[in-house]
């Protein structure tokens, strides 16, 4: 749900001018962006550039709303406010809230009173207090019977339903903006914020911060309180944290084995063709990598002009060999985060499925500059679809997100493309010859053994992104079991 006032979807790419990893900053309040509960004209400064950049902004707080309503200036700088550890969300623009869980029980509330535990604070979906009351509050859920947990932060003692915190908060507060967590990084400072940090892509704490969550973070600032926020801030505007990328490898993709080595790709930033004959291991190795791009809460969108990609489950499948697939539907399949699209092409003469590609890529790329997503495009079948026609060649893929080209031929697919790719995967006969179609590439092809034969679950890489020599690994293939086949729609 976008409310008035806010930047509304397809036009943050205006804003932002070329696809980014970061679209979104997630903030804690006290101890973070706050020092003994005031923000000061610094800190406020720097998030209303974070606005203006086409970045959204959101709060993630333990805080009840009618403390942040009452005594927070600046709310309307936020996008989202996820209050109560992750029980509220509040929509600045118009004032809106939505509980996201049930509120406290009455009895319970009640026998912490006869109980004598002061301060008592009720929110909506909260209730408060302060060590040491921790033992009579957990006493008095076991009494009960009752399903809630207790969260500590600095001393005090938050009650809320099971499952909620400040991780299911964001969740909630990017899907109605429609934005992945892998396109969020967060900054906080103590033990309630691990949750939601360990959900965004980039994770930072302040200098401030307790050792626990620093030791856990991505990055910690040189600076404390806001002082570390503007710290956070003006590297994200300068660069989209790209000196980072290279340390967050917790995010890294499994690709194969070799022996007790795992090989893994950065998750983002990567152009791949994967080539190779008819039945030498392709099918597996780019099943094996979608299912855990899937299982890692990427979004991807697969261009299959032959109706052939197996559909794995959470994917829709749109066209069939009767329907031809529109581009409008497919965008609007994609807003949603936890949405993967498999594009079935049949229902287009061949001729066409190149021209549909064609005048599909800029809408994806409007789509990434805006969203970030889908996060993993792949296009099957690339030789037919990014064939250089006459004096109009193919144009490149962004490479802000990943990308992966199937091919049997890769010597058809226009060398504009092949320009840009950055990691080759080789499978079945002769993997020298498809090293040797790809200009960055070509020179380590020498080093492979000419006419190898590979085993259709073996391949070899080549990568920028594992120091380019040529790696030889065992594929692991998807999870045939937890696949399931949908209904074309």
């Amino acid at each position: 749900m976008v409310a008035t006032g806010e930047v509304p979807f397809g036009s943050r790419g205006a804003q932002i001018g070329a696809a980014m990893r970061y679209l979104a900053l997630a903030c804690d309040y006290d101890g973070t962006l706050a020092a003994h509960g005031v923000m000061d004209d610094a800190t406020v400064d720097a998030l209303r550039r974070v606005r203006a950049s086409g970045r959204a902004l959101v709060l993630v707080t333990g805080r009840r709303l009618a403390e942040l309503v009452d005594f927070v200036p600046h709310l309307d700088v936020f996008d989202r406010v996820v209050a109560e550890n992750g029980g509220v969300l509040y929509r600045p623009a118009n004032g809106e809230q939505v509980a996201l869980a049930e509120p406290p029980p009455q009895a319970f509330v009640q026998a912490l009173e006869a109980e004598g535990v002061t301060p008592l604070l009720i929110g909506t979906t909260i209730v408060a207090t302060w060590q040491p009351h921790e033992t009579t509050v957990l006493e008095t859920i076991r009494d009960l019977g009752l399903e809630l947990q207790v969260i500590f932060n600095k001393g005090a003692v938050m009650v809320l339903p099971s499952g909620v915190n400040k991780a299911s908060g964001l969740d909630a507060a990017l899907a109605e903006l429609e934005l992945s967590p892998h396109n969020a990084v967060g900054i906080g400072d103590a033990e309630n914020d691990h949750a939601f940090l360990s959900r965004c892509e980039c994770a930072v704490a302040v200098a401030n911060a307790l050792p626990a969550l620093r030791d856990r973070c991505d990055w910690v600032t040189r600076s404390e309180y806001g002082a570390g926020v503007v710290e956070l801030i003006d590297a994200l505007l300068a660069d989209d944290l790209s000196a980072l990328a290279r340390g967050l490898t917790r995010h890294h993709l499994l690709l194969g084995r070799r022996g007790d080595e795992e090989l893994r790709l950065p998750p983002v930033g990567v152009t791949a063709l994967l080539a190779g004959p008819s039945g030498s291991g392709k099918s597996t190795l780019a099943g094996g990598l979608l299912e855990r791009i899937a299982a890692a809460g990427y979004q991807f969108c697969v261009i299959d002009p032959e109706g052939v990609s197996e559909v794995m489950a959470g994917a829709i499948v749109l066209g069939d060999r009767e329907r031809a697939p529109s581009i409008e539907e497919l965008l609007e399949l994609l807003r949603n985060p936890a949405q993967h699209v498999i594009v079935n092409l049949l229902g287009l003469a061949a001729a066409d499925r190149p021209r549909f590609f064609e005048a599909l890529q800029p809408r994806l790329h409007a789509l990434r500059a805006c969203t970030g997503r889908p996060h993993w495009i792949v296009v099957d079948e690339a030789d037919q679809m990014l064939r250089a026609a006459g004096d109009r060649p193919a144009t490149p893929l962004q490479a802000a997100g990943g990308t992966l080209l199937i091919t049997a031929h890769p010597e058809r697919v226009a060398s504009a493309i092949l320009e840009s790719v950055d990691t080759v995967l080789a499978v079945g006969h002769d993997p020298a010859a498809t090293l040797r179609a790809v200009p960055g590439a070509a020179r380590a092809a020498a080093t492979v053994e000419a006419g190898l034969e590979l085993p259709t679950d073996e391949a070899l890489a080549w990568s920028t992104h594992l120091g380019e020599s040529i790696v030889r690994f065992t594929i692991v293939p998807p999870d045939f079991e937890q696949r399931r086949h949908l209904r074309p729609v």
